[in-house]
Parts: structure tokens; sequence; C-alpha cells
């Protein structure tokens, strides 16, 4: 039985290349995957997965609106459905991939951000750890050496944010990771 997975961590962690792994993976063997990433996310284009590593790949975008249970199920032959930036779902989506996972048997693996820059929680996270039946947190690593769990925005000038829109898009250069020592003391920018 197919089920649907969260795959989360702090930034800099290879959530992007271990998507585009598995991806890789069935396609090896002949498989159809539908890969989504979050229309919002522009860093390298709309519509692209990309790895700090270099690796890239275009996409199927997903906004606010995607009503993935019709889009998903009409499909035939779908092996696996792969969604970068999942911190950006919105909670009803959640629930419908939790479906496609279950009622179309379509393994589902969603990749993202628990909390933003305040310690917050996503909605589509937090969603996505209530429903998700399987939960592995992709590790790495703070500037101090701990492990990495936490968020850090930063300025154009590399000092920390502490306010401000949930939603900032950025890459290494508005956002650190850092653990949560390092987080609460401010020693993470």
């Amino acid at each position: 039985m197919a089920k649907l997975f969260f795959r989360y961590s702090a930034m800099n962690a290879g959530k992007s290349t271990s998507l585009l792994q598995i991806a890789y993976n069935y396609e090896e063997q002949g498989q159809q995957v539908a890969l989504f990433t979050a229309q919002i996310d522009d860093r390298c284009g709309v519509g692209s997965i990309a790895s700090r590593l270099g690796i890239q790949r275009a996409a199927e975008t997903f906004d606010e609106h995607t009503d993935f249970e019709t889009l998903l199920t009409q499909r035939r032959g779908l092996a696996c459905v792969l969604i970068d930036e999942s911190q950006f779902l919105q909670p009803d989506q959640v629930r419908q991939l939790h479906r496609v996972a279950h009622m179309a048997n379509i393994p589902t693996i969603c990749f993202g951000l628990r909390s933003d820059f305040q310690g917050k929680p996503f909605p589509g996270s937090a969603h996505l750890l209530t429903l998700a039946d399987d939960i592995e947190e992709i590790k790495t690593i703070c500037a101090c050496g701990r492990k990495a769990t936490m968020n850090v925005r930063v300025d154009d000038n590399g000092q920390r944010v502490r306010e401000g829109e949930q939603v900032v898009i950025g890459g290494n250069d508005r956002y650190h990771q850092a653990c949560a020592r390092c987080f609460y003391e401010g020693a993470a920018t």
C-alpha cells in the first residue's frame, strides 16, 4: 500500500538533491514520476527543482489553487509523486495528497522545511507532520558543528532578521541553518 511521506529539514540539508535522486531511480527503471515545486520559488527559474550541487530539472508548479487529487488521479501509470518546497502546500492540499497515496495507491513524497525563520510552523508542514504515514528528518549541521534544526533569515548585509513576512524566497544569501542553541543565542548569522 502506498504512503504519504514527509522528508523535512532545515535549510541546506540536501532535500532537493534527494528528491532528484529518487526521480532518477524511478525513471531509470522505466517508471513515470510527477515532480512539483512551488510556483513562488523562482530562485532557479519558475518550475525548476535545483540542488546546490548543480543538478536541476523542470517540474510542474503548484500554487494555492492546485487540486492535486483531481490532477493526479486522472494520470495513468504514475509510479510516484515528488513534491519540493512542500512547506508551501495548503492544508487541504496535504489532505488531497494523503488521499492520493491511499485511494489511488500512488506513493507521494514531500520535501520541505518544518519551520520558518522565527521557529513557527508552516501550515503545509504542520499538516504533513499530522497526516504523513512516514516522517523522516534529513540532517544537516550548524556553523558551530551541532545538528541544525532551525532556519535563520539574514538581510542584504548578513544581519539576522527576526520579524517580517513568513515567506521571503531566498537561498544561501537569505537563509542559514542553525542548531537551537545558536538560533536562540543569535550566533547563527
